[in-house]
């Protein structure tokens, strides 16, 4: 049943939840997605076969929650993800980011060092905003964000075009990952897809020469396309979760 947390700045956040034993998983899913997406839901159903806690919600104007999707931004929704794991979970967390989500994970991890035991992203687009849009943008569509505060792109998922914000860009650089040192000290594994058309496998190389830590791999999948959805990826995911939570109890074993 979705429930409901009122969030920062009034804000309302749908989520749903299953309890279980720790350390949970926490799913953040992507941009323009909501909490009843595949992997959100093969991933409630992973859990609860194995009765361990896990928790999926919608970011402030996605899904069920309360907000209009056009007034938000990654700061917004890196505020939802941490009302929604410091209020809502007990103890450490492994975050599974999906897309945008595994740009916000990143954040949370770099955040809250504590409270994250283990780390899985799906695709994961640090700075998209900054590296996707903004630098994809001809110049006259950059002119036309300044100037309208909006502009008007395709998209392949909806049935209308996203509308990207002057705000979104804007904003979007206070919470760039890649210009700054990116420590991840819990077990950290990224998973992409090579026939990734909205990530490209470069960022994925990318991330993993940026970022620092212990345990931290890069696992390709040949053909997979962003949505990582097929019975072959969503396994993987599975198993990479079972590793990361194996690698994480003892890691605090040793600590």
């Amino acid at each position: 049943m979705v429930q409901f947390l009122d969030g920062p700045q009034g804000r309302r956040i749908a989520w749903n939840g299953v309890a279980g034993r720790g350390p949970g998983v926490v799913f953040l899913g992507g941009f323009r997605s909501d909490m009843q997406g595949t992997k959100a839901l093969w991933l409630e159903d992973w859990a609860r076969a194995r009765g361990r806690a896990f928790l999926r919600f919608d970011y402030s104007g996605h899904g069920q929650s309360s907000g209009a999707f056009e007034e938000g931004a990654i700061g917004d929704w890196l505020a939802d993800a941490h009302a929604v794991i410091e209020t809502l979970t007990e103890g450490p967390q492994v975050l599974v980011g999906s897309s945008m989500g595994g740009w916000i994970s990143l954040l949370v991890a770099r955040a809250l060092p504590g409270k994250v035991a283990g780390l899985v992203t799906v695709a994961a687009a640090p700075d998209f905003t900054q590296r996707g849009f903004w630098q994809g943008f001809s110049a006259d569509q950059r002119a036309a964000l300044l100037r309208d505060g909006r502009v008007e792109i395709p998209s392949d998922y909806d049935d209308g075009p996203y509308v990207i914000t002057r705000r979104l860009i804007e904003e979007g650089r206070a919470h760039l990952v890649l210009d700054r040192p990116l420590d991840l000290a819990c077990p950290t594994r990224l998973l992409q897809g090579t026939a990734d058309a909205d990530v490209p496998m470069s960022w994925a190389l990318d991330l993993l020469a940026h970022a620092s830590g212990p345990d931290l791999r890069l696992v390709l999948v040949k053909g997979a396309d962003h949505r990582f959805s097929s019975p072959d990826c969503l396994d993987l995911i599975g198993r990479t979760l079972d590793e990361v939570i194996e690698r994480a109890g003892r890691a605090g074993q040793a600590g």
